[in-house]
């Protein structure tokens, strides 16, 4: 594999992207509208960022303070960001925010982490204790909003506030294990309502009905990061957790396709939906399991080489799929735009087998490049 090429691909997304205008935020420039603070350029902020630690080149730190200081006032108001929305989604770009503080020192980064935190103290749970994914979406749990949110909460809690609430963050993981987690096939639906009134969700269980790759994904990496970021690591809760980890690892590593990569609905394989669509082997989602099962390997939360090897495999796999030259060039494709479930006013997004085919796939997303780019990072890791 020509990593040279990988670097130039990276560089062309800094050089023609600006602060305004990402050229990896597909939904924006579709909608005609320019980026403010979504957890789809805080993704691609921290690869860039994982770049840096690993290899020093101050171009990946100039670039992402540039990103980041071009929406953050100096008294730490965020230009682009509302509180009452009370979306877990807001807080996913603050995770930069932790690095950039360390690594320049701007105090406005800090009063931004403060006003994010506002929103963990003031975010709406279920009954069983877990935050609600967003405003719009009452008592739900989605995979999807334990990435966003729990590695910032650990992050802030271990940096500033004495790790008071780890075992909140812990107990809305347990709560996810026991009650999204299916025993058989030890994969997680996508989502959960707890008040079990919301069209997608099983009036019994309360459940989506299918499992969603990125999802799994996000998830695999709330994970590997809160693991990575508590400060009280080897405690039992800590293990119960790794624990969790490994077993997800486990779990997908099953469903894992010969090329590497996994299906957008990564139990139903080779399936075909009653409109002719075929089930796809997706970017983004094979891409997180990438890095996660790299970084987890090397960070010694997973101890089998065996998850080394898959990570690898699925890496390998994405570029020998849709690493390819477009119009001149380099591009990555198979990327799942959006899924999402509900609400009451879109009834389309039901959760079903169908749904999931329905939805665009494209090129360059963020959501697929940074995710294979922290997969590179690691790759490039044991190369070296």
């Amino acid at each position: 594999m020509d990593t040279n090429v990988i670097e130039q691909y990276i560089d062309d997304l800094m050089t023609k992207s600006t602060a305004e205008f990402p050229i990896w935020n597909i939904e924006k420039a579709r909608a005609g509208k320019k980026s403010g603070w979504d957890y789809i350029d805080g993704c691609m902020i921290m690869a860039l960022l994982e770049i840096y630690n690993t290899s020093n080149d101050p171009k990946y730190l100039k670039f992402a303070d540039y990103y980041e200081d071009f929406r953050i006032h100096d008294d730490g108001t965020i230009d682009g960001y509302d509180i009452n929305t009370w979306n877990c989604d807001e807080l996913n770009g603050g995770k930069n925010l932790f690095t950039l503080y360390r690594l320049t020192d701007k105090q406005k980064y800090k009063k931004a982490l403060d006003k994010l935190y506002e929103q963990i103290k003031g975010q709406p749970r279920t009954k069983e204790g877990n935050f609600w994914h967003k405003k719009i979406y009452p008592n739900q749990v989605w995979l999807d909003g334990l990435y966003m949110a729990q590695p910032f909460y650990m992050e802030y809690e271990t940096s500033f506030n004495g790790a008071k609430n780890v075992d909140d963050v812990y107990k809305q993981f347990f709560n996810v294990y026991e009650i999204m987690r299916n025993k058989e096939t030890g994969l997680y639906y996508h989502g959960y309502d707890s008040s079990k009134s919301i069209f997608w969700a099983d009036k019994e269980t309360g459940l989506s009905k299918n499992y969603w790759l990125r999802s799994l994904g996000w998830y695999s990496m709330a994970l590997l990061d809160t693991l990575n970021k508590a400060p009280d690591r080897e405690c039992a809760n800590w293990n119960k957790l790794r624990n969790i980890f490994i077993e997800l690892c486990e779990s997908m590593l099953k469903y894992q396709d010969k090329s590497g990569m996994w299906y957008q609905v990564p139990d139903r394989p080779g399936e075909v939906d009653k409109n002719g669509k075929a089930n796809y082997l997706e970017t983004s989602g094979s891409a997180i399991y990438a890095y996660s099962l790299l970084k987890g390997f090397r960070t010694g939360i997973l101890n089998d080489k065996k998850f080394q090897d898959a990570g690898v495999k699925a890496f390998e796999g994405i570029c020998d799929k849709y690493l390819n030259t477009d119009s001149g060039r380099l591009s990555l494709g198979g990327i799942c735009l959006v899924a999402g479930l509900g609400p009451e006013k879109d009834l389309r997004r039901n959760g079903e087998f169908e749904y999931y085919m329905s939805e665009p796939i494209v090129q360059d997303d963020a959501k697929g490049v940074g995710p294979f780019i922290l997969a590179y990072n690691e790759y490039k890791l044991i190369n070296k």
